[in-house]
């Protein structure tokens, strides 16, 4: 198993980085979180890896934390989500951002991700929530757009009820910060839109 790559970064394109470890040239694919923490061409980096084995070809994967690398680890265990959907996942948030969403049953957040859908988040959220752990520095209690609740929540609502009204993942939870406790989701939506 190749645990981590320590090297000069020889590439960075949009579909992963190639590391030059000793004169070998190893490309590693990586998510949009990853490839934006990577230094530029020329510059050392150090990036932890998963080695893929499949039938037909053998996958490294590159991860700028071990915190990314074993949420990757623990999305791959899941059924129907293989390496892509879990790279896809990781490029929407940081790790930590992520451990929040499952462990406050956010829903809407992983089902917006390309080739996730609600059942597939929903069984995500269900298998991970106990998995993620402890998270240290954490309350309980979120602020921003990753608070606490499920799908009846009304920040979730609110998110969910932006995307539908044609805003990225993004742009909805831009628009959600800082939203007072105890507003419906409807307030929510409306106070976001006035603050376009």
């Amino acid at each position: 198993m190749i645990e981590r790559l320590r090297g000069v970064v020889a590439a960075k394109g949009g579909d992963g980085v190639v590391i030059d470890v000793g004169g070998v040239g190893f490309h590693l694919e990586v998510s949009s979180v990853t490839l934006r923490d990577v230094p530029a061409v020329g510059t050392e980096t150090l990036l932890y890896t998963h080695l893929n084995v499949r039938e037909d070809a053998l996958q490294l994967f590159g991860f700028s934390s071990e915190e990314e690398r074993g949420l990757f680890r623990l999305f791959i265990g899941v059924s129907k989500i293989g390496p892509k959907l879990a790279l896809a996942a990781l490029s929407c948030r940081r790790a930590p951002d992520l451990k929040r969403a499952l462990a406050g049953g956010d829903v809407a957040l992983f089902a917006s991700v390309p080739g996730i859908g609600k059942k597939t988040a929903e069984r995500l959220i269900l298998e991970l929530r106990e998995k993620v752990g402890e998270i240290p520095g954490w309350s309980g209690k979120m602020t921003g757009a990753l608070a606490e609740g499920g799908d009846d929540e009304p920040l979730p609502l609110a998110r969910a009820a932006l995307i539908e009204l044609g805003f990225s993942l993004q742009e909805a939870d831009k628009l959600l910060v800082g939203m007072e406790p105890g507003l419906s989701a409807e307030d929510m939506v409306r106070k976001a839109l006035s603050r376009r």
